[in-house]
């Protein structure tokens, strides 16, 4: 069997007032998450756990992402979370603070046989 990429989702998530980089990278990846309804399980026959996740989260300070909290967001599946250096902090004009920006890329593949 070989691992066959079936979907590709992207998303975006913020934390405006409290620079928290795990709730930003947790609204990215609901944000990927929540704008389809596609089944793919049920399409390809497979049962839901058989759903290989992979999430890659790009936020300015990935130190500060907790990855185990962002896999409680997958309701069935194997999640394999990556957080790495990428989104945006941008600063606030009239006081101390930024607000952070995460950008999240979801893939869903299955093992599978490929068609020919």
């Amino acid at each position: 069997m070989a691992k066959t990429r079936v979907l590709v989702e992207f998303g975006m998530g913020t934390s405006l007032r409290r620079e928290d980089y795990t709730e930003a990278a947790k609204r990215a990846l609901k944000d990927a998450l929540w704008r389809n309804s596609v089944d793919l399980a049920d399409l390809f026959g497979f049962p839901k756990d058989a759903m290989i996740i992979e999430a890659e989260i790009g936020v300015q300070k990935p130190e500060l992402v907790d990855p185990g909290i962002l896999e409680s967001i997958f309701p069935y599946g194997q999640p394999n979370i990556k957080v790495v250096h990428g989104g945006l902090d941008i600063a606030k004009p009239h006081n101390d603070g930024q607000t952070v920006i995460a950008n999240a890329a979801v893939i869903v593949s299955f093992d599978m046989e490929p068609a020919n």
